[in-house]
C-alpha cells in the first residue's frame, strides 16, 4: 500500500511520514504542485492533504482530483477551529478529515478504514497453485489457510496479482513497494521478497522471466 502525504510543515510532515511508514510506503510532498505531478505518475491507494499549503491549497488539489474523475480516497488535515475548511473539504469530495494536532494511532486507524472501504467491492482473487489473494483484507490463502506475509511481501504479491499473465519489471515492483525516501534498498531486495513468497506459496508460484522481471502465470 502506498500513500501520498502533502504537508508543508517540515517537522509535522516528517513525523507524520515516519509514523505512516510503520505500515505503508509513503511519499511526502510539501506543495500542491509537487503532489499534482506525483498523482499523475504514481498509483497511490490514498492521499492525505493539509489544507493550508503554499501557493495552492489542499482544497484546490482535491477539487482538481475530483474534477479529473480521480476517486482515490482523500483524508485532509485541518486546524482545530477551521470548521469552514472541514465543510468545504467534504463538499469538494474528501472522504474524511482529521483535526490538528492529531494522534498518530487515530490517523493510522482512519487511513486503514478508508483503504478498506475503497477496496470493499474487490472480491478475493483465485491464483494458480491453489492460492487466493484477498486484497481488501491483505491476506493470502493457500489451500484455505491464511499464510503469514510481511507488509513488503504483500505489496509485491499485490502488484504481481494485479498483472497475472504479464511480466512485471523489477523497477515497477520497487516503485510499488518502496517510497522515494527508501535509500536502503539493495540490489537484491526484490529477489529476497520473491524468494520468500515462493517459499511460503509454492516454488512455481512466481516465474522469473530472465532479463525482464517476474510473473504469476495465468
Amino acid at each position: 500500500m502506498r500513500i501520498l502525504l502533502v504537508e508543508d510543515d517540515k517537522m509535522l510532515g516528517k513525523a507524520t511520514a515516519d509514523g505512516l511508514k510503520t505500515v505503508y510506503a509513503v511519499d511526502w510532498c510539501q506543495t500542491a504542485e509537487e503532489a499534482s505531478d506525483a498523482l499523475l505518475t504514481t498509483d497511490y491507494d490514498l492521499a492525505i492533504f493539509d489544507i493550508n499549503l503554499p501557493a495552492k491549497s489542499g482544497l484546490d488539489l482535491l477539487k482538481e482530483m475530483r474534477e479529473g474523475k480521480d476517486d482515490r480516497p482523500v483524508l485532509f488535515l485541518t486546524a482545530r477551529d477551521a470548521l469552514r475548511h472541514k465543510i468545504e473539504g467534504l463538499n469538494a469530495g474528501a472522504d474524511d478529515y482529521l483535526t490538528k494536532p492529531f494522534d498518530l494511532d487515530e490517523l493510522l486507524a482512519r487511513v486503514g478504514a478508508l483503504i478498506r472501504r475503497s477496496q470493499r467491492q474487490i472480491t478475493p482473487q483465485a491464483l494458480q497453485g491453489g492460492i487466493v489473494f484477498d486484497k481488501a483484507a491483505h491476506i493470502a490463502y493457500k489451500e484455505g489457510k491464511a499464510v503469514p506475509l510481511s507488509a513488503r511481501e504483500l505489496a509485491v504479491l499485490e502488484v504481481l496479482a494485479g498483472n497475472v499473465g504479464r511480466v512485471v519489471s523489477k523497477a515497477r515492483i520497487e516503485e510499488h513497494v518502496y517510497d522515494w525516501s527508501d535509500e536502503e534498498i539493495e540490489s537484491n531486495t526484490i529477489e529476497v521478497h520473491i524468494s520468500a513468497l515462493r517459499r511460503k506459496l509454492g516454488k512455481e508460484f512466481i516465474k522469473t522471466i530472465r532479463g525482464l522481471g517476474y510473473m504469476i502465470p495465468s
